[in-house]
């Protein structure tokens, strides 16, 4: 019994690890982040434990559905690129059939119908305008046509704040609005870094990102623009309620983020890419990390 039950807990293990990646469930992790950070700078009526814990499950939902929709439809460009050609739809180790596509559209509804039940539509219609800015604005729309794919698909990040706030009905006050644009502004120098780091890749695929489609130094100097712009701009909710929690949070990441951005305008090499978008992912989780804590130690 033991050598027959072996193999199949192996496999189940294996399908779970490939479901995993194929759903991109870390950055599902940081886009429901940023759905507890929009609730936290928000200032309006308090959520219970179970509804802070539904919305956040609904946004990393949503956001692995589109994860997974992103791969499944991008699977021939996956096999193209170094960086991605062993991806689950690529290597075929998923079959690209219509039960994906049904079971997508599935754990959608169920995100979008648990956050209306648990906090109010507006919250629930944000969350689905995240899934379907990165599943089908960025990943079937924009992507293979325009370098501005990321700029419009950075949406994605922004709406999970909005989902947040508008939790608490605070979707038009300046903190959550501030800290939207914030993500906005930073999903693409995060991913120009990683085109800059990729950029054979990309030209292979025929991908038009920003670094395949202009020169090093105006892709870098776009890259630090961005960094610099995004910067200043998280610090300002200091000013409309957070407190030295939050702003120590903001400047500590985003000097980091900045330091490493710089270093690519100076140093515009692939190994450098790489650590300016490793600065990237600090920066945001930083903010974001700061901006919970604030608010339960001092909220």
């Amino acid at each position: 019994m033991r050598s027959a039950r072996g193999p199949k807990r192996v496999l189940n293990l294996e399908t779970l690890r490939l479901v995993y990646h194929a759903a991109k469930v870390r950055l599902g992790f940081l886009i429901m982040a940023c759905a507890l950070a929009g609730v936290a700078v928000s200032p309006g009526s308090a959520l219970s434990a179970w509804q802070v814990f539904v919305l956040g499950v609904a946004t990393l939902l949503s956001s692995a559905a589109a994860g997974a929709f992103n791969q499944l439809w991008e699977r021939d460009l996956d096999r193209d690129m170094k960086r991605t050609r062993l991806r689950p739809f690529a290597t075929g180790r998923f079959a690209a059939t219509g039960a994906w596509h049904t079971g997508i559209l599935l754990v959608v509804l169920a995100s979008v119908v648990g956050a209306a039940l648990a906090t109010n539509v507006t919250a629930a219609i944000y969350i689905f305008l995240g899934a379907f800015t990165y599943g089908v604005v960025y990943t079937v729309w924009l992507k293979r046509r325009t370098w501005l794919n990321i700029v419009i698909g950075g949406l994605a990040g922004s709406f999970a704040v909005m989902a947040g706030a508008a939790a608490v009905d605070a979707e038009f006050e300046p903190a959550p609005l501030i800290l939207a644009v914030v993500l906005f502004l930073w999903t693409p120098p995060h991913f120009w870094a990683l085109a800059f780091a990729c950029k054979k890749d990309y030209a292979a695929a025929g991908v038009p990102m920003l670094p395949v489609v202009t020169s090093d130094r105006f892709s870098t100097l776009t890259i630090l623009g961005h960094a610099i712009a995004l910067v200043a701009l998280s610090v300002v909710p200091f000013w409309y309620g957070m407190s030295w929690i939050y702003l120590a949070s903001a400047i500590g990441g985003g000097a980091y983020f900045l330091r490493a951005s710089w270093r690519l305008v100076q140093l515009p090499t692939i190994p450098q890419a790489w650590r300016t978008f490793a600065a990237s992912i600090v920066q945001l989780g930083v903010l974001l990390t700061g901006a919970i804590v604030d608010k339960l130690l001092l909220g």
